[in-house]
């Protein structure tokens, strides 16, 4: 009897182990970011992503998400990537300094009205691979932005550039250091998860950044100052270790490929919409100052620096050979038609 017991026993076992096998994943993607792991961009992008790719290949791909800049920080996010410490990344083109320029021109005051006519935008300019030898050492996925990028301020109200002078202001990447640095700020660059800490400790007076990021990184808590002017807006990409892609076989590849592109972009960027609403309510609920600065990028205060911003840029990038005012060009057309789309 307890011989019969004992085969059973390893009977089940040994099926037990053969259902396991069965059902591992042929291959594991492990997908770093810095979102928090409660924000609605981890829940609704990332792993909603996660969970389609993982449906559509009935299970031979798997995705482990590292949130929160646990397996590697933000900066070092796209690297990470291209030497496989993460097989997928979701990170800011601008925190790799000099690498994404021409992607950058979505950056640029007047480009992006809201996330999703933004994502529309520089997932265009991709697609008609007018930014895509930028990517080359990678596999993008899609391409997005957030909203219009504000300021957050805890003692001084901006309502004119003046207001900005001296003021020490987060700021994401070297295009808006430019923006803030003409505007009289001086621009403190830091990922946006280091923001909350820094406006706490007294290492900087206020962020740039949109209604999302205020609402994802508590900046609420803090900031009791908001002025909506659209100065920016950052790029961000979903991308891949280019050589795990290529080692997939083709029916792999294609369930990647189904879940990339237009479609996934202005999904992302209809989240972050949502955000930036849910990011506003808590500052009007919690009787905070809100200033808005209509149509800013032809405020006559503010329209002088915003176009020498933009002129700036563009010319530099047109000194080092780059075809900068094409695709200026163009985002200003994609940003029009996205918008009616």
């Amino acid at each position: 009897m307890k011989t019969k017991l004992m085969n059973s026993v390893a009977a089940i076992t040994a099926t037990m182990a053969l259902s396991t096998a069965a059902q591992a994943a042929d291959y594991t993607l492990r997908f770093a970011h810095f979102w928090p792991a409660v924000s609605p961009i981890h829940k609704e992008v990332f792993q909603s992503w996660a969970n389609q790719i993982e449906a559509d290949s009935d299970g031979r791909i798997e995705v482990e998400l590292y949130p929160g800049g646990t397996l590697s920080k933000p900066p070092a996010q796209y690297e990470a990537v291209i030497n496989r410490i993460a097989d997928v990344t979701a990170t800011v083109q601008g925190y790799t300094a000099n690498r994404f320029p021409l992607t950058q021109i979505v950056e640029l005051p007047g480009i992006v009205k809201t996330a999703e006519q933004g994502s529309c935008v520089i997932q265009g300019l991709y697609d008609e691979k007018l930014i895509t030898e930028e990517y080359s050492d990678t596999h993008p996925v899609f391409l997005f932005t957030h909203g219009q990028g504000h300021l957050h301020t805890m003692e001084t109200p901006i309502r004119k550039p003046s207001d900005l002078e001296g003021l020490r202001i987060r700021r994401p990447t070297q295009v808006v250091a430019s923006l803030l640095e003409e505007l009289g700020a001086a621009p403190v660059g830091m990922p946006a998860p280091e923001s909350y800490q820094s406006m706490q400790r007294g290492v900087i007076d206020g962020v740039a950044l949109p209604w999302e990021g205020v609402h994802s990184f508590r900046i609420n808590e803090l900031a009791n100052h908001h002025t909506e002017i659209g100065l920016y807006s950052l790029s961000f990409v979903v991308t891949m270790n280019k050589q795990v892609y290529n080692s997939m076989p083709e029916d792999l590849q294609q369930i990647i490929d189904q879940n990339s592109g237009m479609e996934n972009a202005r999904s992302a960027g209809e989240t972050f919409d949502k955000v930036d609403a849910l990011g506003r309510k808590d500052a009007v609920e919690a009787g905070h100052e809100i200033i808005t600065l209509e149509n800013a990028t032809e405020n006559e205060a503010w329209k002088p620096v915003l176009d020498s911003t933009i002129e700036n840029y563009l010319q530099k990038l047109e000194d080092q050979g780059l075809p900068a005012r094409d695709v200026y060009q163009r985002a200003v057309e994609l940003s029009d038609e996205c918008q009616q789309s």
